[in-house]
């Protein structure tokens, strides 16, 4: 047996190791605050109402000439946005939360269709508002499964190609500008042209004979309804995944792209804003009201005279660079009453789920952050407006649902 001397040494430091462990985990422990989401919401929105009245503050100062009063105006601004965007912070989440749900279901359905896959993720740590990373999941399940079911080829194509024999799919988020880009990505063999027009015009979408480009066929593929599988299975082939993947997409205010090297790779690009709470939006006048369009619909800004409207089967409509843009009052279209307009009209050129209309407003005011406020639950569900918000004046200015104001 050891001396009774070494055992209380070695007492000591096993006691020594344990509070320094505790020491540790109490640090780590205090980095961290749980907090309720109601709480959360509850300061967001209070510094929603903050930023109006900064912007109702700024407006009145505007017109003074005293430096001082601007100076101090200045500050609050400056002070104003860095709590905005630190609040902003504390809603955002990693996107990890999302992304760990794949490596399994990417295992299971490669077994199911005989193919080997290997997925590769980066960016997880990226972070993306709370609310969004809540809805984002589904349709890139959908993208997902559309790449190991359409885009990537079975082991003895890979092998006949002169490819590796696993395929591999890359999944990954990273941060542009107040922006989050998520990346679906695939070395299969990408979008068949061919066969998307064949399947366009026996669905009746396109003529026989229409020859279309990548670009044409990319858009084809989020057609309600469209399909390039031969057959139903339980991976793909119903025809609702690219429609509710870009449906999904756009409620979120944000875009969906797709580019592809046909025979070798395929990547799908999903842009969208680091918050749904506070979003730049078009400050219009239209019946005298002022409307404001979310930036990321808004294409270009243009004027042109009563000579240029042209007329198709009734339908006004204008012609852009070679294109032919319907057009529309803004006005007439949300019920105001249509607004006679002399001398030259503004045109705001909006696209949506790659449809493009223009519509006549009598003003443009400018570029402005604004505050989503959602509308009550008495006014039931209006077309063509998504919500309300609050101007520097204290007026209110309702926020347009650009999808459903062009269907």
């Amino acid at each position: 047996r050891p001396p009774v001397h070494q055992d209380a040494e070695a007492a000591d430091g096993l006691e020594m190791e344990s509070r320094v462990s505790k020491a540790l985990r109490s640090r780590r422990a205090d980095k961290f605050v749980r907090v309720e989401t109601e709480r959360l919401d509850k300061l967001i929105n209070l510094v929603g109402e903050l930023v109006i009245s900064r912007t109702q503050v700024v407006e009145i100062v505007k017109e003074l000439e005293d430096s001082e009063k601007k100076n101090a105006v200045a500050q609050l601004d400056r002070v104003t946005t860095e709590l905005q965007y630190a609040a902003m912070n504390l809603r955002m989440v990693p996107i990890k939360q999302v992304f760990d749900r794949f490596p399994r279901m990417v295992r299971d359905l490669a077994r199911a269709s005989k193919k080997e896959i290997r997925l590769e993720i980066y960016g997880e740590e990226t972070e993306l508002d709370r609310s969004i990373v809540n809805q984002i999941g589904d349709p890139l399940v959908h993208l997902i499964r559309n790449a190991i079911d359409h885009g990537i080829e079975s082991r003895a194509e890979r092998i006949a190609k002169g490819k590796p024999e696993a395929g591999t799919i890359r999944l990954g988020a990273r941060h542009e500008g107040s922006h989050i880009l998520i990346e679906i990505e695939d070395d299969g063999q990408g979008l068949n042209v061919e066969k998307i027009r064949q399947k366009a015009a026996a669905q009746g979408l396109i003529n026989e004979n229409t020859e279309i480009n990548i670009d044409e066929a990319a858009n084809l593929l989020f057609h309600p309804g469209f399909s390039t599988a031969d057959a139903v299975t339980d991976i793909s082939g119903r025809g609702v995944g690219m429609d509710a993947v870009k449906a999904a997409v756009e409620s979120l205010s944000g875009t969906i792209d797709i580019q592809s090297q046909p025979g070798e790779s395929m990547r799908v690009t999903i842009k969208l804003p680091l918050t749904l709470a506070i979003i730049k939006a078009l400050l219009v006048v239209a019946g005298g009201e002022t409307l404001a369009i979310p930036i990321q619909a808004v294409r270009e800004n243009i004027q042109i005279e009563q000579s240029q409207i042209k007329t198709i089967q009734q339908q006004n409509v204008i012609v852009l660079r070679n294109e032919v843009v319907p057009l529309y009052d803004l006005a007439e279209c949300l019920g105001f009453g249509q607004v006679e307009c002399t001398g030259p009209l503004a045109i705001i050129i909006v696209e949506t789920r790659g449809q493009k209309a223009g519509f006549i407003v009598e003003d443009l005011i400018g570029q402005q952050e604004i505050v989503i406020e959602s509308l009550s639950d008495m006014l039931g569900d209006i077309k063509g407006i998504a919500g309300a918000t609050i101007l520097g004046n204290g007026r209110v200015a309702l926020i347009l649902d650009n999808s459903t104001l062009i269907r």
